[in-house]
């Protein structure tokens, strides 16, 4: 599985949501090949190559094209919350 993790600057908001989503992944024993953070821009292009999509709740939105191919994407209400990624994981049906 590969994951990206995108916010809008591709800095701060990522990297505290990639660190959430590892976290979570070695909890629930998901095999995953790669976790990306980038930004929106970056993200919203490369989106389709992943398989789950991880952003800001208020961008999910914008991986509408991505969705429709078929990726999960999971928008985070509170970006460190170690419990939401997990939930969020299950909820996709990634368990």
């Amino acid at each position: 599985m590969r994951i990206l993790v995108a916010c809008a600057n591709g800095a701060g908001t990522s990297l505290m949501m990639k660190m959430r989503v590892e976290k979570a992944v070695k909890e629930l024993n998901i095999a995953v090949r790669e976790i990306h953070h980038c930004s929106l821009s970056e993200g919203k292009s490369a989106a389709s190559q992943y398989d789950v999509v991880f952003c800001p709740l208020n961008f999910v939105s914008m991986f509408d094209d991505a969705s429709k191919k078929g990726v999960h994407i999971c928008g985070m209400k509170n970006v460190l919350s170690d419990k939401e990624a997990k939930e969020l994981l299950i909820n996709a049906g990634l368990v």
